[in-house]
């Protein structure tokens, strides 16, 4: 398995690296490579999962909060 250095890594960095490290009752080496894989690896979402995330946000929508007449207001106060 490939092995990799990091060097020059700030101090507070690798002291919340340690922290997280203990709370997870991980080695800082494998917090790392959960660090990676969160960060570099795609999550898989079930289409289910992601089609009640869309209605979640689309529920959030207000509808015509920008009505005709504030699209005609900025277009006039652009204008000489």
């Amino acid at each position: 398995m490939p092995a990799l250095t990091i060097k020059n890594i700030p101090d507070d960095l690798y002291n919340e690296l340690k922290h997280v490290a203990a709370q997870h009752h991980r080695s800082i080496n494998s917090e790392v490579i959960m660090c990676l894989k969160r960060s570099l690896l795609p999550k898989k979402v079930s289409p289910k999962d992601r089609l009640s995330d869309i209605r979640a946000l689309r529920a959030q929508i207000i509808p015509n909060r920008i009505t005709d007449e504030d699209i005609e207001q900025a277009i006039n106060e652009g204008r000489p």
